[in-house]
């Protein structure tokens, strides 16, 4: 029989080396099934795997893999769809459609269910499905592929996920997706596998389990932590305990709720390690609120594990799918003639023992339809999931990301722990969610609480005196007070804000800022420097954004916050006293900006927060305590109704995600890419930067500069060097020449460098409202 292709090797024109179709399929076929496994739809993932690239028997295409590339041309023959349309013959209308979503997308992602779902999105799943006329003639496929299971088999195995009462729909539509995730990243790793054997180079390294020595690290950093005589750290103790008291109870969803300063981070880590090991998860996933601070927390876990290679750290700067023109989703098998286009996209996917990654990337993975935003979302099923500071989930999203966290539950075998110094009232008997029936809201009880007596716990660690102005307050008003405090910290909500806050204190000693327009490793530094004062009771006066409020661990006498809601103030609280080892209350002055206004994104919350201090404070309670908390979150969840809570936008009109899973569930016609274009945790679209910051910044550049594909990990290794600004700011960079592509024509304007190094320094990060700007000495020569 004459040989059928799935991959070429450019070198070696006797074609020797070259990948047969019928191996390719084999290896796909299993490796779905491997990762499909791990929530019992191992036989669906196998025959997905098997069937993907069937349309690559077309004559058509064979013809497009041998023939010599040539500069320009045009993307292969549509190879994608003939497999969608096989599973639909062979497994009927329900099982069958499911996986040929992801078959036809396994290039270029989830496609609508039917046309009319959104604009942009290019043919839906049901118009290609009626496509055969349309497409390469791929007679004969059955030819190349052994053991594909029979309708029957596959019915003996399955056991169709179990909704939730109050997400109609989302099983099948999440089942979809993590089916879609399997054959994608099966289909990556064997392509990557069989050109690292092609060029005799090693596997890359992936993988990694959860170990009884990580337990005991983790273990003894706590142990460190606890130590003293001091009440703070008797606390963290008896928290801790407690805490591993319950890792035992079966997974599912849990609750922790600390006050900032009580151990949060390490304890969760304790309990999520030890409840791993007995229940066999895979591994843990760390969500944080803010990209500013992923990287202090990873190696804080690096530090505490003594490992680097276990900890993964990923942002959501270097996602392939993020620049628009990389994909164009008309164009379904974007692979080339050689599947190179599939290795530069060196997407992450999640397989490493602790990732700890930010709540952008995680959430919006969940619901995006991209190959490298997806491939990684069969690596949460059978793990621990903690989700820190929960209460920052956008409001307007809350609905479907409850859903999703509650689907990992209770279909896939994962623990998630909602971590948090503010509980965000998102239990049924909390009572802080519209009243629907059935009920909004997780089925968690007490006992499921992974702190002892989270009330008594915040009266002992109550640190602070909250003080509310009540007179808007100008900058010269905030200038004086920092004059007469040489520790003192403040919080406000703009980066603008923050850098005329600073010049005005910028001549003070000790003054520092510190923003997200400094690159990571720039803002390590920064803390490094800001911590080693604050130990030695030198001034240190920091103006800063919010990015210093989640898992910075540095302690101030003082701190002054602009208007944000409740839980915001009580994060930029935890920065104040936090070891207790004043003598008296630390202070906490919230106040309103003079002649600023209240950035959208955060109005609500402001709204809500303010009617909570101003009810405490009447009452003589404290602002940060439980009852308050509660009162916040109802004002922002309750009083605002159950649309609030879905209320994502798209093309300038609200669009209800959970409305729309439930309205297509019955037809099987999820409108994938609609809700993938809707679900934005960010409004603005953000373009990073990279920054030739040092000298192994410079080697990183310069290395993916002149590479054919990204060298393997440098993209991990560059996420420190980014700086993400938004869109206007960087075509203002551009069109100046102070940013310029790196190999533009493969990879478009993914990786941007900064070669106007004079719009970097020290004390504000990246610079761009003066592009031209080059210090008086770069023009000497």
């Amino acid at each position: 029989m004459q040989p059928y292709y799935a991959h070429s090797v450019p070198t070696d024109p006797s074609r020797q080396t070259w990948e047969l179709l019928s191996d390719h399929l084999n290896q796909v076929g299993d490796l779905s099934a491997q990762f499909a496994r791990a929530f019992n739809f191992a036989d669906i993932g196998a025959a997905m795997g098997l069937l993907h690239d069937i349309g690559k028997t077309a004559t058509e295409y064979q013809n497009y893999i041998s023939s010599p590339p040539t500069p320009g041309a045009a993307k292969g023959p549509d190879h994608s769809t003939a497999g969608a349309i096989e599973a639909v013959q062979l497994y009927g209308p329900t099982l069958g459609r499911i996986m040929a979503f992801g078959i036809a997308g396994h290039h270029a992602g989830l496609t609508n269910g039917r046309d009319g779902q959104g604009e942009g999105a290019g043919r839906s799943l049901t118009t290609r499905l009626e496509s055969r006329d349309s497409i390469p003639n791929y007679a004969g496929w059955e030819r190349h592929v052994e053991n594909l299971p029979t309708a029957q088999d596959l019915a003996k195995t399955i056991k169709p996920p179990t909704d939730h009462a109050a997400s109609t729909g989302f099983a099948p539509f999440f089942l979809t997706r993590m089916l879609f995730s399997c054959l994608v990243d099966a289909d990556f790793i064997a392509t990557e596998r069989f050109y690292a054997s092609a060029e005799n180079l090693p596997e890359p390294k992936r993988g990694g389990t959860i170990r009884q020595a990580h337990l005991d690290q983790v273990r003894l950093a706590m142990a460190a932590k606890c130590n003293g005589e001091s009440p703070v750290n008797a606390l963290r103790a008896d928290i801790l305990n407690y805490a591993l008291s319950k890792a035992a109870l079966r997974p599912g969803l849990f609750t922790l709720t600390v006050p900032t300063g009580g151990g949060k981070t390490l304890t969760s880590l304790n309990f999520a390690l030890d409840h791993a090991l007995r229940w066999r998860k895979q591994r843990i996933v760390y969500v944080i609120p803010f990209t500013s601070i992923i990287e202090q927390t990873a190696d804080v876990f690096r530090g505490v594990l003594q490992s680097n290679d276990d900890v993964l750290e990923h942002h959501s700067n270097f996602d392939w799918d993020a620049v628009s023109n990389t994909t164009p989703p008309e164009n379904a098998d974007d692979e080339g003639r050689e599947g190179l286009a599939k290795l530069r996209r060196d997407a992450e996917n999640w397989d490493a023992p602790i990732i700890v990654t930010t709540a952008v990337q995680f959430f919006e993975s969940l619901f995006a339809r991209r190959t490298s935003r997806c491939r990684k979302l069969h690596n949460l099923a059978d793990s621990v999931i903690i989700i820190d500071e929960a209460q920052t989930i956008p409001v307007q999203l809350l609905r479907p990301c409850m859903a999703a966290l509650d689907e990992l539950a209770r279909n896939y075998g994962a623990t998630v722990i909602l971590c948090t110094a503010t509980q965000p009232a998102l239990r049924v008997m909390d009572n802080a969610l519209p009243k629907t029936n059935p009920p909004q809201g997780f089925d968690i009880g007490d006992d499921r609480e992974l702190a002892p007596d989270p009330t008594t716990l915040y009266r002992k660690l109550q640190r602070v005196e909250v003080n509310w102005l009540p007179n808007e307050t100008d900058d010269e008003a905030i200038a004086n007070r920092f004059a007469q405090s040489p520790q003192m910290l403040c919080i406000v909500n703009t980066r603008g804000h923050a850098r005329e806050l600073f010049e005005q204190i910028g001549h003070m000693d000790g003054a520092r800022h510190l923003t997200t327009l400094m690159c990571a490793k720039h803002r390590r530094a920064a803390l490094a420097e800001i911590r080693a004062r604050l130990s030695d009771r030198l001034p240190v006066r920091l103006v800063a954004t919010s990015l210093i409020e989640a898992g910075v661990d540095v302690d101030f006498p003082e701190v002054w916050r602009a208007a944000a809601g409740l839980d915001s103030i009580a994060q930029a609280a935890g920065r104040c006293n936090r070891e207790g080892r004043l003598d008296g209350m630390g202070k906490v002055t919230v106040f309103e900006a003079k002649g600023r206004k209240i950035p959208p994104a955060i109005k609500a919350q402001w709204q809500a927060g303010r009617a909570a201090l101003r009810t405490a404070i009447a009452a003589g309670e404290d602002p940060l305590g439980l009852k308050s908390v509660h009162h916040y979150f109802r004002e922002l969840y309750f009083n605002r109704g159950l649309d609030a809570l879905d209320s994502a936008t798209l093309d300038g009109a609200r669009y209800p995600i959970m409305d729309n899973i439930r309205d297509t569930a019955g037809a099987l016609a999820f409108p994938f890419a609609a809700i993938s274009d809707a679900f934005q945790m960010i409004d603005d679209v953000m373009q990073p930067v990279l920054i030739p910051f040092d000298e192994d910044a410079v080697v990183l550049l310069n290395a993916l500069e002149y590479a054919p594909v990204p060298p393997a990990g440098i993209l991990r290794k560059l996420q420190q060097y980014s700086v993400s600004i938004p869109q206007n700011a960087f075509r203002v960079l551009l069109s100046s020449g102070a940013v310029q592509a790196i190999q533009p024509e493969i990879y478009g304007t993914r990786f941007m460098r900064l070669v106007n190094a004079d719009l970097y320094n020290d004390r504000f990060g990246l610079q761009f409202d003066n592009p031209i700007f080059r210090n008086a000495e770069a023009n000497i020569v």
